[in-house]
């Protein structure tokens, strides 16, 4: 007896090409094919993810029917595929930042800008010999999170214990891990001229290349600005180095002011040219060439413009700050209606941020019109903030982007 488990399902009722029956079954008999009038009007084809299913038009599912001689599928019914909807701004993913002492601020700053981040905490406790005993807080809670860690490594001194805790984070069963180091600190100590000089900057990158893999693989480390542009091949494979700029802050800041289409972007050296020009290409453009005589600094234009310009003198980082007073004094010499200066990184060691004075609207010869940096030295950003000329362009923003990478 013929049951409908033991029923084949023809070809032909897909639409496919199929051999002449034999004389015991033929089509006519054992498959009758409908009519296309009867087709087109009854049947309907459908798709759905995941594989057809036969269907008649008066069911969205498929249906069986029986003519007497055999089983029948009606034909599948073709709908569009169901498509998974997509958020217009892509996908967002949730963070747990972690943070040393010194960025609390711009920690806090980071998490306002995104709803995905989230802020968690560390008990900085030390023991009476000065050595760190450290706690993570409600450490079982990130398992299968992505976690980021925002460094400050403003002085030997606090480097060990954000060590600590940057390799022991990706051992706690976390999805990936992040490490957002604003300034890479031992960048000018990068060459070795004579025989015994150590390349700071290449240990640091070796330590920080063996932090633990997460579950999610290596750890990705961003730094904003890293002051020679080869340093980025001192980082081994185990790490994965995202380098971000700071100067489209400085772009946006320098849309805002009332003088801006007389913007001309000076460069004291050429390192500081070869590393920003491409960014900033689209504005007049003055090379200073820098020459050293013992302790002295003597800088000359080497090529550019400055007269009757508001000039924005650019670099990566200011230390003692005699080469930005340097240049200053060359542009205001040289006709500069304005001189400003932008430096991703303001160090000032033992306050040299004292020599810098507004021009209070007296001319360039006075001081600086403005003076921006960066809130990637935050010891630097508590000793200037509401202090003229400077000014204080947040990180918050390119950091919360970068988290979501």
């Amino acid at each position: 007896m013929a049951t409908a488990a033991s029923a084949s399902v023809s070809p032909a009722a897909f639409g496919a090409k199929t051999p002449s029956a034999s004389p015991a079954l033929s089509h006519a008999s054992a498959f009758p094919r409908p009519s296309p009038r009867a087709t087109s009007s009854a049947l309907h084809a459908s798709l759905h993810l995941g594989g057809a299913s036969a269907t008649s038009s008066s069911s969205s599912r498929g249906s069986v029917v029986g003519n007497g001689s055999g089983i029948h599928l009606a034909a599948p019914v073709l709908a569009p595929l169901a498509v998974p909807k997509i958020s217009r701004g892509g996908s967002h993913k949730s963070v747990l930042l972690f943070h040393c002492e010194e960025m609390r601020e711009l920690a806090e700053q980071v998490v306002a800008r995104n709803d995905d981040i989230e802020l968690r905490s560390i008990s900085w406790r030390k023991f009476a010999d000065g050595f760190p005993n450290l706690f993570i807080s409600n450490a079982h809670t990130i398992r299968g999170r992505h976690v980021a860690f925002l460094a400050s490594f403003s002085s030997p001194s606090v480097i060990f214990e954000q060590l600590s805790i940057i390799y022991a984070l990706p051992k706690l069963f976390i999805s990936s891990f992040t490490l957002i180091l604003p300034f890479f600190p031992t960048g000018t100590s990068e060459r070795m001229e004579d025989e015994g000089d150590v390349a700071t900057a290449f240990t640091l990158a070796r330590i920080l290349s063996n932090i633990p893999i997460s579950r999610g693989g290596p750890s990705s480390l961003v730094i904003f600005d890293i002051h020679a542009l080869q340093e980025r091949f001192y980082f081994g494979d185990s790490v994965l180095p995202c380098f971000e700029s700071g100067i489209p802050l400085l772009k946006s800041r320098l849309q805002q002011l009332p003088d801006s289409d007389n913007i001309t972007i000076a460069f004291p050296d050429d390192g500081a040219w070869k590393r920003f020009y491409k960014q900033l290409q689209h504005f007049p453009m003055i090379v200073c060439n820098k020459v050293r005589e013992g302790e002295q600094r003597i800088v000359r234009i080497k090529e550019g413009d400055p007269r009757g310009r508001h000039v924005v003198i650019v670099d990566d980082l200011v230390q003692s700050g005699g080469t930005l007073i340097e240049c200053q004094k060359v542009l205001a010499e040289h006709g500069a209606a304005k001189v400003s200066a932008y430096v991703t990184h303001g160090i000032f060691p033992k306050n040299s941020w004292e020599k810098f004075q507004p021009d209070n609207g007296e001319g360039p010869e006075h001081g600086l019109s403005h003076f921006w940096i960066t809130d990637s030295c935050p010891l630097t950003v508590d000793a200037v903030k509401d202090r003229r000329p400077f000014e204080i362009l947040s990180l918050a923003g390119p950091i919360a982007s970068a988290l979501q990478i």
